[in-house]
């Protein structure tokens, strides 16, 4: 199948799954951002998306996206690397209009995926899985017990420890360039590649990432200011 076996078909698959991708994290981040303005409301988001069949079937099949993103990313890298051959060692210029963040998407990647599994244990694991395991309350230590709904809780207490807004600014930041540079190409790739449109999409591309990664990172200093007041 073309799919797998054409690196055009690898590249089709990447920015489909990567533009699905893009739509849940802005849905995520409008949902963080209500925590803001309503614990209340907040928690009842997390409710609805607790341990219900429809939100298990969604983070499965969120997790299907995410596995065959990073796979394919993964792939694509490998082959790119065989292909060069020795030629990888060799020192060349960089080309101007090869934006940082294509040259270093692989890395950005491995941050992006780093940051991942911090946050599923930070939230995914102590909320919707202790659910699903049937726990009243979640014990974060230093006599702190939180209900496995109670999503407020769960953000004011993360953001409250210094260590862990550091690490998920640097995650967000490694986000951006990754979002920035994987939007307008998973476009591009789709077929909206002339020389206007593509501009067009590098704009979008920027603002768009810029304001999904400033809704984040507001929750993020938002509660950690809180919590020093």
């Amino acid at each position: 199948m073309w799919l797998f076996t054409s690196s055009v078909g690898r590249k089709v698959v990447m920015s489909v799954t990567g533009l699905a991708l893009i739509l849940f994290i802005t849905f995520h981040m409008a949902m963080n951002l209500v925590a803001i303005f309503s614990a209340e409301g907040y928690n009842m988001v997390c409710e609805f998306l607790g341990a219900n069949w429809y939100a298990l079937v969604a983070t499965v099949a969120l997790a299907g996206l995410v596995f065959i993103h990073f796979a394919y990313a993964f792939w694509l890298t490998w082959l790119n690397r065989q292909a060069r051959g020795n030629q990888r060692y060799a020192v060349t210029s960089k080309p101007k209009a090869v934006e940082w963040a294509s040259q270093n998407m692989f890395v950005l990647g491995l941050i992006v995926i780093l940051g991942l599994l911090l946050h599923l244990f930070n939230f995914w694991f102590n909320m919707q899985f202790a659910e699903i395991m049937h726990k009243d309350l979640v014990d974060m230590g230093g006599g702190a017990l939180i209900a496995p709904h109670d999503g407020a809780a769960f953000i004011a207490y993360t953001f409250s420890k210094v260590w862990y807004v550091v690490l998920y600014l640097v995650w967000l930041c490694a986000l951006w360039f990754h979002l920035t540079h994987g939007f307008w190409s998973a476009l591009q790739t789709l077929g909206w590649n002339n020389q206007i449109w593509i501009e067009r999409w590098r704009v979008i591309s920027y603002v768009y990432s810029s304001i999904i990664i400033g809704g984040f990172a507001l929750v993020v200093v938002w509660f950690y200011v809180k919590s020093l007041l």
